[in-house]
Order: structure tokens, then C-alpha cells, then sequence
């Protein structure tokens, strides 16, 4: 049997893989603790559930106007210039079966055989293979935990070739919780404007998730290159609707238009209901926020606990629902099937959280990490499951 080669050699997502298998663990064993999905443990807010009900009750089950509904996609534009600064026309949006599929739908659109797409490192872990998939190239550009994963000039710019077509951003980061800060930012944009064709993707889903303060820096709202930004976003993981498939792509005219004729030999559109639930959703601030509040008590809760035990440092996040957490080498060398220089020793830090801990995590290697040792955690779980989490961890460490 042979299949399209630029698809066979896509690795499986180890996210997902980790969730599945704490799942079947959980079946058996009670105990087992699944921090590995980025899933939010709140119920979609009641106005959300009641307006897709209300338009099911009313027959609202047939075929809609493609790229989205013109009051969704008028409603994320409002969105997008309220809360984001970016003057975004509506017919520029298309909401689409979630985020995941929004990020395809622009690399279909924008990418030939051959092209280089640098991304940053730590990534969320599905950019590469998407990327892949459409034969292009994925050009990593590893950032240094040292320095918080700030972006420098000089190392992204040595990575631009004659083939580069797009950069890719996600902030607040995934799996790292860091921002795009001001001077991150400087650095961008200084070589979007010395490459003029050049392309930036912005993955802004956790961006209503931010913590001390912080604000979002949105590229697409900056006029001098808003024309060659692609922004991502959706209703996964602010408003907990994750089941529902639920973002967008947001781009110029030009884009989108091309975009929409993939779109219409692919999705053709999406739920009506769903969509009409999504413009109640763009309003539910109040839920937003108390979600909001409820994670950054659970980032200094967990953090917290995490930094003391010891041998384990876990950096604390600026934004998103993700722990970033570092182990020490003498540490590492206590574990079962430890390997001097192995590259996959992450794999056996979550191995070992896993089987010993009873905690799922995901390998740091799953999001292009090869500098030190790292997994993620999910801290969108209750209190009570992260209080267990840090006991089961503390207690499968001090048994080495």
C-alpha cells in the first residue's frame, strides 16, 4: 500500500497520545492524575449551551454561507478591534472546525513544495507536521530557556534563506506560558520589514488567558505589516469550548478570498448552531474573566508546589494553562532506563511521572525542545487534582 509520503512520516501527536493512555490507565487505577491535554475543566457557560439549543430547536440544521455567518464574522471583527487593536475586515475572517483546522487552511493556502516555515521552539506541537503535510519545509529556531525564551534578531535572522516564506508565533506560548513582549516584538517586526514578501502567523488562542497584568501584543494590529499577518484564534480555551471545534483565521482580503475556495472543497461550512453560539460566546466576559482568575490561582498553587520538590524547577507562566517544568540532571540520572545523552530523556520523565507518579504529563522533545529537559503540565484541572498531582510527584522523586 502506498500513501502520500509527505503524510506517512508525520509522527503521531504525543499530546494526544499521553492523554489516551492516562485515560486507560484511569480506567484501572483511580489515582491516576491526566494534566497532559490542554482542556479546561469548566463547563461551557450556560448562555453558550442555551443559544445552540435554541437555534437546534428552531430547525437551524441546514447548510450556511460558507466561510461563517456574516453576524459571527462581524462580531470577531468587533472582537479583533476592541480587544486587539487590529482593524480586521469581516470578510477576512473564516471560522472554521476549530484552531487546529484554521492553521491548516492558511499553510494550504500560502505554501508550495519547498517553502521554509521558521518556527519557535518550544511549539505548540502539530505546527511542523502541518506543515509537512503540505511539503514544506519546518526550520526550527530554538529558543533558550535561560533568557525566558526571548526572541533574538540576530539568531532568527540567520535562519531566513531565499525559501523562507513564513514565520510562525503562538503567544501566550504553548507550551511555555511566556508572552510576546515589547522587545520580542522589535525584533519581529525589524525583519518583517527588511523581508517584505515575508509572512508572519500569529496563534493568539490563549490570549484572553493572561496573568499579573500582562497585555497581548496582537502583530495584526500594527498597520505597517497587518497585511502579512495571519492571526489564529477561537473559543477552545477562553470560553471552555473545546468539544465544539470552534476558531478562525483572520487575514486581508486577499488572503482570505484565496482561502475561502479551499475552504469551500474541504469543510463547505460549519455547524449554523454552533456559530450563532459563538457570537453569544464573544460576550460572555464575566465567565471569561472568572475563569481567568480561577487559573492564575491554580498557576501559583501549582508552581508553587512543583518548585518544592526537589530536583524539579518549573518556570512560571505569563499567560495560557501550561507548566513548563524543568528537571536536573542528577534528577534524571535516578531514573529507570536512563540513558547518558539519550535525546528522548523527556520521554522518560513522563514515563516515569506517569507509571511512578500516577501524572500524565507531555515530553518537552513532543514541542521541539532538544536544550534541557522538560515537560508540560496542564494546570486547567481542579485544585483538588493538582494538590494530588504535586503529593504523587513529590512522593515517586523522593523514592529514587
Amino acid at each position: 500500500m502506498e500513501f502520500n509520503s509527505n503524510i506517512i512520516n508525520i509522527a503521531p501527536s504525543k499530546s494526544i497520545a499521553m492523554s489516551v493512555l492516562a485515560k486507560e490507565l484511569k480506567k484501572t487505577d483511580p489515582d491516576i492524575v491526566d494534566l497532559s491535554i490542554g482542556e479546561p475543566d469548566f463547563d461551557t457557560p450556560a448562555a453558550i449551551v442555551d443559544e445552540a439549543i435554541k437555534w437546534l430547536k428552531d430547525g437551524f440544521t441546514h447548510y450556511t454561507t460558507g466561510p461563517g455567518l456574516p453576524e459571527l464574522r462581524e462580531r470577531i471583527a468587533k472582537k479583533l478591534k476592541d480587544e486587539n487593536g487590529i482593524d480586521q475586515a469581516p470578510n477576512g475572517i473564516i471560522f472554521c472546525t476549530g484552531g487546529k483546522f484554521a492553521i491548516y487552511l492558511a499553510l494550504a493556502t500560502l505554501l508550495n513544495a519547498g517553502d521554509e516555515v521558521i518556527v519557535l521552539a518550544p511549539y505548540w506541537v502539530s505546527y511542523p507536521s502541518i506543515t509537512e503535510s503540505l511539503g514544506a519545509v519546518p526550520v526550527t529556531y530554538e529558543l533558550k530557556s535561560a533568557d525566558r525564551y526571548r526572541i533574538h534578531e540576530d539568531e532568527l535572522r540567520a535562519l531566513i534563506t531565499d525559501k523562507t516564506r513564513m514565520i510562525i508565533i503562538n503567544y501566550p506560548s504553548n507550551p511555555t506560558g511566556m508572552i510576546l513582549n515589547t522587545e520580542d516584538y522589535a525584533a519581529l517586526k525589524n525583519i518583517m520589514m527588511d523581508y517584505p514578501d515575508l509572512l508572519l502567523m500569529s496563534d493568539e488562542m490563549y490570549e484572553r488567558i493572561l496573568f499579573d497584568g500582562n497585555k497581548n501584543i496582537s502583530p495584526a494590529a500594527d498597520p505597517d505589516i497587518k497585511d502579512r499577518v495571519i492571526t489564529i484564534n477561537g473559543f477552545s480555551k477562553s470560553v471552555a469550548m473545546t468539544g465544539w471545534r470552534a476558531g478562525y483565521m483572520a487575514a486581508s482580503t486577499e488572503i482570505a478570498k484565496v482561502a475561502a475556495r479551499f475552504f469551500g472543497h474541504t469543510l463547505t461550512q460549519t455547524a449554523g448552531f454552533i456559530q450563532k453560539a459563538c457570537v453569544v460566546a464573544l460576550d460572555q466576559t464575566e465567565d471569561i474573566e472568572k475563569m481567568r482568575q480561577s487559573y492564575e490561582k491554580r498557576r501559583e498553587l501549582f508552581v508553587n508546589g512543583l518548585n518544592s520538590i526537589p530536583g524539579i524547577k518549573c518556570m512560571k507562566p505569563d499567560g495560557s494553562f501550561y507548566a513548563w517544568t524543568g528537571f536536573d540532571d542528577e534528577l534524571l540520572r535516578k531514573l529507570p532506563g536512563y540513558v547518558e545523552g539519550k535525546k528522548e530523556q523527556s520521554e522518560i520523565i513522563s514515563e516515569f511521572l506517569l507509571r511512578q507518579g500516577k501524572v500524565s504529563s507531555v515530553p518537552g522533545i513532543a514541542n521541539g525542545v532538544t536544550e534541557g529537559t522538560f515537560v508540560r503540565f496542564c494546570f486547567a484541572a481542579s485544585e483538588e487534582n493538582l494538590n494530588k498531582a504535586i503529593r504523587q510527584i513529590e512522593a515517586a522523586v523522593k523514592a529514587l
